[in-house]
Order: structure tokens, then C-alpha cells, then sequence
């Protein structure tokens, strides 16, 4: 299929009537992430960066369970041993960008000045401050928490997702009209794997921060 073909009006239509599905699919993907769980570092003022604590939503999607941490943790934290709680209710708004309270602060704002930041508020500005240690993890908790509030998802990789599989979805029901039949399996791959294939991974460290402003009691 050609891209003139994935723009004409029936395809449009079509990507239109698909969307509403598929942003439900990636809600509930961004909600399971959230319940998963997330290690979060703390960044002070002073610039110290050994600090770490740890976030989950409950199964509910009711609580936000949080609480220190020893060290950086790739595995899930039991909801028990989290000591702190934060209603879903309670939280009246997520800001992003300069406007969390933890990149105004002049050692922070210096020291991450290319963050993307995030910050859940309140009506009496008690917020809880998230530092997500890429941008992928910033885009999962941002949709994540704007879902549980009723706000659209609009970071960059739920734009990128939602096109993908509408995409995907068009052609897979192409397929089905020509009657082309899709293997359920994983083929064999041509080529076997051997120890002189390798991957090269990139990795990079900056840094991306929201913030929740809690409401209190």
C-alpha cells in the first residue's frame, strides 16, 4: 500500500473510526505499566543522585503506593513494602515541563535544565516529585496519570503507537479482504544465529522529571 493510498478519504475515515479502540488499548498498556511499578531517583538540591524511591499503582487503579528504597530496583516492590499512599482522587492536577516545583529550584533547574518534568497538583500545592530515568519511562507515567484523571494521552510515544497500530490494523484487514492468509506462528528464521552476530545497544542517560500534586486532607 502506498502512502497516497493510506491518505485518501476511505483510509482516513477509516484511521478515525479505529482510534478510539486503539487509545483504549494504550490506556490499558499505560495503566498495567503504571501497576508494574517504576525506581525513581531523587535529585536534591545539593546534587546528590543516590537516593531512590519506588512508585506503583494499585491493581484497583484506586492508590499510588511509594516509598524509599535502598537502591536502584529493576523488579517489582510488594505494595507492602511501600510506606506511603496517594489516593487517585486526591490528586487534582499533573503540570509538566518548568512549571514543577522541582525545576524551579535553582540547583535543580541548573543541574537538569534539559529535563522534561511532570507534577501532580493540589489545592494546596503538596506535590509529589517524579525524576523517570528516560524518555520512555516519562512518556509511560505521563499517559499513565493523565489516564487516571480522565485527560487525553498526548506524549510523543502514544502518538507513535497509536499510529503504528492503526497502520497495522489497516493492513492486517486489507489481508482479510484479498484473502491472504497471516501465519499465527513466528516463521523460521533463514538465517541460523551464531556467535558472530551482534547487537549493538546505545544507551543514554538524560533525564526526564514530573511531579504530582497531591490534595490534602
Amino acid at each position: 500500500m502506498t502512502q497516497d493510498e493510506l491518505k485518501s478519504r476511505p483510509m482516513q475515515e477509516l484511521r478515525e473510526k479505529l482510534q478510539p479502540e486503539v487509545a483504549e488499548l494504550i490506556k490499558q498498556q499505560r495503566l498495567n505499566r503504571l501497576c508494574e511499578g517504576t525506581c525513581f531517583r531523587k535529585i536534591s538540591t545539593r546534587r546528590r543522585q543516590d537516593k531512590f524511591w519506588y512508585c506503583r499503582l494499585s491493581p484497583n487503579h484506586k492508590v499510588l503506593h511509594y516509598g524509599d528504597v535502598e537502591e536502584f530496583s529493576q523488579g517489582q516492590i510488594p505494595h507492602d513494602s511501600l510506606q506511603e499512599k496517594l489516593a487517585v482522587a486526591d490528586i487534582k492536577a499533573v503540570v509538566t515541563g518548568k512549571d514543577c516545583p522541582h525545576v524551579k529550584e535553582k540547583g535543580a533547574l541548573k543541574q537538569n535544565k534539559n529535563w522534561l518534568s511532570q507534577s501532580c497538583m493540589n489545592p494546596t500545592n503538596i506535590y509529589l516529585n517524579f525524576v523517570a530515568p528516560d524518555k520512555h519511562e516519562y512518556c509511560i507515567w505521563t499517559d499513565g496519570l493523565n489516564a487516571l484523571l480522565g485527560k487525553e494521552m498526548t506524549s510523543d510515544l502514544t502518538k507513535s503507537d497509536m499510529d503504528t497500530l492503526i497502520t497495522m490494523e489497516i493492513k492486517l484487514r486489507l489481508l482479510d479482504l484479498e484473502n491472504i492468509q497471516v501465519p499465527l506462528a513466528l516463521l523460521p528464521s533463514p538465517i541460523p544465529m551464531c556467535e558472530y552476530c551482534f547487537c549493538n545497544f546505545f544507551c543514554y542517560f538524560s533525564h526526564f522529571s514530573f511531579s504530582v500534586n497531591k490534595c490534602s486532607k
